[in-house]
């Protein structure tokens, strides 16, 4: 079985490894902070031979130059931001696929938050890495796309079969809840998600990863084609609604 091996980095963020026991490949999921992923790598005895990036932002790629230079490392990228980070090997895009020993994982155009932004998924292990397009709850910041690109990557994600594991690199859960609860008030799964939500932070549990069945059904950036968040958010269509909820959960405090 594929090893996935999650820990917290920087300020809330966290970091991924991910390791084929048969091959002995593992790969680096963005690099957030190089000591604590080589740190991490050699307390297993696993040795680092890739670094898939999601996007070009310095806490997921500030540590390629520094592993790679440490292990030898091959560094894949999305091809949309690659002129923007470090020691790129290889540069990816939508419906490529890269591997790890046996294990295909395939690039999806999750553009949005940056233009490029990319996540990983392998079916057969049903797990994908999402980087900062889709939060537990949330998304991330629409720093670089449009209303329409961003809802478009969001669907991307939604298509994946319900039971697939998302793993995001935040740990943003406990403020996305609040501001879901606030977006979409009568769903009575998101309120016991959320309660949940509370028990886990209270007790120092992470919140990641999260199950993408349980996001589509509470997650109201995932919900913006629904009549009722529609309804709610003034949105005559889905671009529409969706805009007006990020535009909300920049401003929610």
């Amino acid at each position: 079985m594929l090893e996935v091996h999650q820990f917290p980095c920087l300020s809330d963020n966290y970091g991924f490894l991910v390791h084929d026991p048969v091959s002995e490949e593992t790969a680096c999921i963005d690099t957030p902070d190089a000591d604590r992923y080589l740190r991490e790598a050699a307390e297993r005895g696993w040795q680092i031979t890739q670094i898939w990036n999601t996007h070009w932002h310095p806490d997921h790629a500030g540590g390629n130059e520094a592993i790679k230079q440490a292990t030898g490392c091959t560094v894949v990228a999305p091809a949309g931001d690659a002129a923007k980070i470090a020691c790129v090997d290889r540069e990816v895009k939508h419906g490529e696929c890269v591997e790890l020993g046996d294990w295909d994982a395939f690039v999806i155009d999750v553009g949005g938050h940056t233009m490029g932004h990319i996540a990983y998924d392998i079916p057969k292990a049903r797990v994908a890495f999402v980087g900062d397009a889709l939060f537990a709850l949330g998304c991330g910041r629409m720093f670089e796309g449009t209303p329409r690109q961003f809802w478009e990557s969001l669907k991307r994600l939604r298509a994946l079969p319900g039971e697939t594991v998302l793993y995001c690199a935040h740990e943003y859960t406990a403020s996305n809840a609040r501001f879901a609860l606030h977006a979409d008030p009568d769903n009575a799964e998101l309120r016991e998600y959320a309660a949940e939500v509370e028990r886990r932070r209270a007790a120092g549990l992470p919140t990641v990863p999260m199950v993408l069945h349980r996001e589509i059904a509470t997650n109201p950036f995932l919900r913006a084609d629904k009549r009722e968040i529609q309804k709610r958010w003034d949105g005559n269509d889905p671009v529409a609604t969706f805009a007006a909820l990020r535009a909300a959960k920049d401003a929610f405090r």
